[in-house]
């Protein structure tokens, strides 16, 4: 009994090969491995913008996605503009929301989370901040390209 399952066990992994090299030369595999499309790092973002109080757990309201490079692309309303934000505050998200804003909001708590992950020129960025209400959120982002979509 035991060399029977051995057998069989041997000629399980033997098909499992020759599937595997199969879908290798059909080019199946290569489907799932992604080949470098040119010479720029990738800085690819996707923004959101939920309600509640955590990025995790939040309700997304609106979404876009964003590519810097090498052009500027995405449904982002003004991707040249954001990219060139982004880039200018070196990929720091907390250097585009003013933590002291001079309008007045109601104390309100209605919570709005601003959320960003992807890649930026080849690294892996993640970031959210929470604001109490859409008001705030608005004061916060003032009038920059990136967080305002």
């Amino acid at each position: 009994m035991r060399h029977l399952l051995k057998t069989v066990s041997a000629a399980a992994a033997v098909a499992a090969g020759v599937l595997t090299v199969s879908a290798v030369s059909t080019g199946a595999a290569g489907a799932a491995t992604a080949e470098p499309k040119g010479l720029y790092a990738p800085s690819d973002l996707v923004l959101t913008v939920g309600q509640g109080e955590d990025a995790a757990t939040a309700t997304v309201q609106r979404a876009v996605t964003l590519s810097c490079a090498p052009k500027a692309t995405g449904t982002h309303p003004a991707p040249r503009a954001a990219c060139a934000e982004f880039s200018a505050v070196e990929a720091q998200f907390e250097k585009l929301v003013d933590a002291a804003p001079k309008v007045a909001c109601t104390k309100e708590w209605n919570p709005v989370v601003v959320s960003a992950a992807g890649v930026w020129q080849g690294k892996h960025v993640a970031w959210s901040t929470t604001f109490g209400n859409p008001c705030s959120m608005k004061a916060a982002l003032g009038t920059g390209a990136l967080l305002n979509f």
